[in-house]
């Protein structure tokens, strides 16, 4: 065996020092650092507030969970039964759920477009089959077999869970708290934030969008009351909860709390 030199060793050595120095920077920082956790515990723990929201954004990458899903289970199958019955088709299934998953999500279609969409694809296919023709058109695409292996089907589903990840990592910092009151509007890792009375702001929900909604997000988008600033559209998880906190908050008025045996 090689005898290393100090460059290999320097290299070697590299990312655990990367590693130890991002966590003596969060043990500095870490008094300093307010995630959007932090920020729920502040308001949990303030007497005014009664129902708020702590919303970040997340990429719309977490629409493709039903392809990230796909790639996975494709992948297993690739590699541990590559032979199986189901080798055949693994790579066309795979093909369509992409397909219909990239244009349900890039087009935003509604329920009422995609139940147009079937019966328009359902009228095709009984006119190909009044005519005949439905078999001639189906073997056109019988051979379409694309050439993707467990490493291709496994390297897409983790792309796609690495924009969710990092989307993740950045609503920590990113994020908007919403309460009877104002609106907090939290823009990096420090106590920078900028706060907007209520009279100021407007918030509404979208969930237009089927596969958001079918797969529990959906849009909240907040105006303001300056027509200079554009609006800001929140991808939010549990958008049910979301719209019931929310109801919640625009019906209501923070109640200014008195500790006993302090005058008003």
């Amino acid at each position: 065996m090689d005898t290393w030199t100090w460059q290999k060793w320097a290299v070697f050595a590299a990312p655990g020092a990367l590693v130890v120095l991002g966590l003596l920077v969060v043990l500095v920082m870490r008094s300093t650092f307010r995630t959007r956790h932090r920020m729920d515990h502040q308001l949990q723990a303030d007497p005014d507030i009664t129902t708020w929201l702590v919303l970040f954004s997340w990429s719309n990458k977490v629409l493709y969970l039903p392809t990230i899903f796909a790639s996975l289970l494709a992948a297993g199958l690739a590699h541990f039964w590559p032979e199986g019955p189901l080798a055949p088709v693994v790579a066309p299934v795979w093909i369509t759920v992409f397909v219909i998953n990239f244009l349900v999500e890039e087009y935003e279609v509604n329920l009422k477009l995609l139940l147009i969409t079937a019966l328009t694809f359902l009228a095709l296919f009984l006119w190909l089959a009044y005519l005949e023709w439905l078999m001639p058109f189906l073997n056109v695409f019988k051979n379409f077999n694309p050439a993707i292996n467990a490493t291709g089907y496994l390297v897409i589903g983790l792309m796609f869970l690495a924009a969710i990840g990092i989307s993740w990592l950045k609503g920590l910092f990113y994020y908007v708290a919403i309460t009877h009151n104002y609106l907090n509007i939290k823009s990096g890792p420090t106590e920078s934030d900028e706060l907007i009375d209520r009279e100021n702001f407007s918030v509404r929900i979208d969930t237009s969008n089927f596969l958001e909604r079918l797969l529990g997000f959906g849009k909240i988008v907040v105006t303001f009351a300056d027509h200079s600033r554009s609006p800001m559209i929140l991808l939010v998880s549990n958008i049910g909860d979301c719209a019931t906190k929310l109801d919640t908050i625009r019906g209501k008025l923070a109640v200014e709390h008195h500790a006993p045996g302090v005058n008003a």
